[in-house]
């Protein structure tokens, strides 16, 4: 079922630019909505009455309304209320809906209800579904409509009780070989160009034990925790949406990559995705992965995403050399490591990338992290980091080290009600991007967007211009500043 009519067809053609644009892509149908409950209705009058009321079937999959002059804001909250939903409107789209209907199934029904607007509806695993009501672009549908408190999905990070980072001075007299045996330990993994090495133990205190003698040892430059990261979110699959978007106007050049932007992330999977041209060798730091074929990877996502903001950004020449090449920090696991994100930015840096993009993070520091960003940094790098999709100050690690863009998301109205607020906080970006993955459409929301949005501009900037890092990066913290959105 074509789900474009009318205005919806009008409005999904009039696409604006934004000051950090990234492209949409939609669902070109509708597919069957889960049952969810009973049937609710909302009334001006008691419910013997007929008029101003919208009953919501979902037990049967069906929608009566009878409106007269609602507030959008009132339509959108009997939908939360009736449905579930977590409902994200633009800022001042408010409007008078008047509307009479009986029988529609949810999807006719969302069109005659929001009949000017375009929606997108994005069901979930772990929270309940995402219903975007915007005008043009679903970026902008950021304010939440009361009814459910969103939940905040917030990757984990905390300390692996059993493993240490050590890192030898140069010329150190014991090898890390003997030094592990002496301690008891087994090394499990280095950065060779760093002279820095992971070491496992039996258990904590094993561990914490080895730590204090290291502490005093003349030849170890430094000894600290490993820290586990949670992988960001999957992207979910678009339900119902009233438009589409078209496919990134981006070619690429022929020949040697310009600018290479380093993706530490999970895998990337080419296929069905139409990335392979602007896709390096994929490094992996943490073993192989086998990726899904029926659902994009968050790096994936990602990847889209930075194409999407490049074609926008660069869409005068309809072609590009920069290329991204991906550094897998993940492998077949459900977390990463601090030492395994060190390791992929060290490998993407070697690799020739001047862009790197972290959309990842946590709440606790690494010394060894923010040591090789340091170095990154003087070697001419430009890093990118998510902020975090929690709506506190509290800084999350790498985006609130000073070398690095930190970026939240949110547009011109305001901050995403989910995104971080903290004085480390650097710029402002969309926070949702629509890829599609073997013919279907998927929605990822949270500042991991926003960060490849970023990066994918700064690409574009790069790319056209041939400024450096550092002139870019003036640029970016001009032209994006978070400091509007700062109350005084």
């Amino acid at each position: 079922m074509n789900c474009e009519t009318g205005s919806n067809q009008a409005a999904s053609k009039s696409r604006g630019r934004r000051r950090c644009p990234l492209a949409q892509r939609s669902a070109q149908g509708f597919s069957p909505l889960l049952l969810l409950g009973a049937s609710l209705w909302f009334a001006l009058a008691p419910p013997a009455c007929a008029a101003d009321a919208l009953v919501w079937r979902a037990d049967r999959n069906a929608v009566d309304a009878r409106l007269e002059n609602w507030p959008l804001s009132r339509v959108l909250q009997s939908i939360s209320t009736a449905t579930g939903w977590e409902v994200y409107v633009e800022p001042n789209a408010e409007r008078p809906v008047s509307v009479k209907f009986k029988g529609l199934d949810p999807a006719a029904a969302l069109r005659r209800l929001l009949e000017g607007l375009n929606f997108a509806l994005v069901p979930e695993t772990n929270r309940a579904p995402r219903l975007f009501v915007y005008r043009t672009s679903v970026g902008d549908a950021t304010e939440l409509v009361p009814g459910l408190k969103a939940k905040s999905a917030k990757p984990t990070s905390r300390v692996i009780p059993n493993e240490l980072l050590v890192t030898l001075k140069p010329g150190a007299k014991e090898s890390i070989a003997d030094l592990a045996r002496r301690l008891g330990a087994k090394i499990t993994g280095s950065i060779d160009g760093l002279n820095t090495y992971r070491l496992q133990f039996d258990d904590a205190a094993a561990a914490q034990t080895a730590r204090d003698t290291l502490s005093q040892d003349p030849s170890v430059a430094s000894v600290e925790n490993n820290i586990s990261l949670g992988q960001p979110e999957l992207p979910a699959p678009v339900s119902l949406s009233s438009a589409s978007a078209p496919l990134p106007k981006l070619n690429a050049k022929a020949g040697a990559a310009g600018v290479v932007i380093g993706l530490v992330d999970t895998a990337i999977q080419p296929k069905g995705t139409g990335l392979d041209g602007f896709l390096l060798p994929t490094v992996s730091v943490a073993g192989q992965s086998d990726p899904p074929n029926n659902q994009p990877t968050h790096g994936t996502a990602m990847a889209e995403t930075m194409l999407q903001s490049l074609s926008l950004n660069d869409a005068a020449t309809g072609a590009t050399s920069v290329r991204i090449l991906p550094v897998d920090v993940y492998g077949g696991n459900p977390t990463t490591s601090t030492f395994d994100v060190a390791n992929g930015i060290y490998s993407a840096v070697q690799g020739g990338a001047t862009l790197i993009n972290l959309s990842l993070g946590g709440t606790t520091d690494s010394p060894l992290l923010h040591q090789v960003i340091q170095s990154a940094t003087q070697q001419g790098a430009l890093f990118f980091a998510a902020a975090g999709n929690d709506p506190t100050t509290t800084p999350t690690y790498p985006a609130a080290y000073p070398e690095v863009i930190s970026v939240t998301a949110g547009n011109q109205s305001g901050l995403a009600p989910y995104a971080n607020r903290g004085d480390f906080v650097d710029v402002v970006a969309p926070g949702t991007s629509i890829i599609n993955f073997n013919n279907t459409d998927y929605m990822v929301t949270g500042t991991s967007t926003s960060t490849a949005d970023v990066t994918g501009l700064a690409a574009a900037l790069s790319d056209q211009t041939g400024k450096s890092p550092a002139q870019v990066r003036a640029q970016i913290l001009s032209q994006l500043s978070i400091a509007p959105y700062r109350k005084p």
